[in-house]
């Protein structure tokens, strides 16, 4: 469901942090990561590569600074290098403490390890990244580094460039602006969905299961059907939300499911296909959406992994939370 996002030149410091949810694994391209050398094989117990003396040194040598509310900056020598994954703590902020499971805003500036100059920007974008902060949605070392500090904490992350293939890394200076605990399913008032649509039932957990039994013919525009109305924020255009989803070909098949993962997605409404962006702009936190989305807001002429080109598609949403 997700379109690229980033500049290109940042997609590689975005996958390595844990920033593209709804991305698959395969797209990213193994080859093009830099190789490890031995030092590097050492791994935590939880298996994941240790970072070397080189790659603290690199981001002790880093230094940042920053005027008020201004994007930050890093000065530093390149290049550097990275073997793998590594955070330094800058200095913690002053807000609510942050825990696992929460949802944590971003916001960053990504330098390029070759020559130290700005490739990103979340300031300059508009677009704070938000992440779920649990193990399998992001990169542990951000888990590490987040669980226990308090919302307004500075650090620096650093990492091979995937998108590269001589071994250059990315540095990111980054602040956790928010901290929220989303709702783990749509909770709220009942709305009974018009005639001529899929009908939508719900497991005791609250997955999702359609039938079309009852549909009538497909629709050609898009169609924002509120199922369950929650009583939260209003969602802004171009919002971060966390969300619950099942998506299905308007034949039934399903193509995608959170629920089938067992973790819920965050993403920037301006990340995703133009039928998400508009039909779930306006709606609450808490409530679940059904979404019809015609090919023209979808993939097009295209086909996206498991979807044909010019499929009508049909989603369940479950809106968690929304920054």
């Amino acid at each position: 469901m997700k379109k690229n996002l980033l500049a290109a030149a940042a997609v590689g410091a975005v996958a390595m942090l844990g920033l593209t949810a709804c991305t698959a694994a395969d797209d990213v391209d193994a080859s093009a990561s830099p190789s490890v050398d031995a030092e590097a094989d050492a791994t935590t117990d939880a298996g994941i590569a240790e970072p070397t003396a080189d790659d603290l040194a690199n981001l002790e040598a880093i230094e940042w600074s920053q005027e008020g509310e201004d994007a930050p900056t890093l000065d530093f020598e390149g290049p550097l290098t990275m073997t793998t994954s590594a955070t330094r703590l800058i200095e913690d902020g002053d807000g609510d403490a942050i825990t696992t499971g929460q949802i944590v805003t971003l916001d960053y500036v990504v330098f390029s390890g070759v020559d130290g100059e700005s490739v990103y920007s979340t300031y300059e974008s508009g677009a704070p990244e938000s992440v779920t902060l649990e193990e399998g949605s992001v990169d542990p070392v951000l888990i590490e580094v987040l669980d226990g500090a308090n919302v307004g904490v500075n650090f620096l992350y650093g990492a091979p460039d995937v998108s590269a293939s001589d071994g250059s890394a990315i540095f990111m200076a980054v602040t956790a602006t928010k901290a929220t605990t989303p709702l783990e399913r749509a909770e709220g008032e009942a709305v009974e969905s018009a005639e001529g649509l899929p009908v939508i039932t719900l497991a005791e957990d609250g997955t999702p299961s359609i039938s079309f039994d009852e549909a009538g013919d497909m629709p050609e525009e898009l169609v924002v059907q509120p199922l369950i109305k929650g009583d939260g924020e209003e969602v802004a255009e171009g919002a971060s939300v966390t969300v619950h989803y099942t998506g299905w070909l308007w034949d039934g098949e399903q193509f995608d499911s959170s629920w089938d993962r067992g973790t819920p997605a965050s993403f920037s409404l301006n990340g995703v296909i133009q039928g998400w962006g508009q039909g779930l702009a306006g709606q609450t936190v808490g409530s679940q959406v059904l979404l019809v989305i015609p090919p023209d807001l979808a993939y097009g002429e295209q086909e996206s992994g498991s979807i044909p080109a010019n499929s009508t598609l049909v989603f369940v949403v479950d809106i968690l939370s929304a920054n």
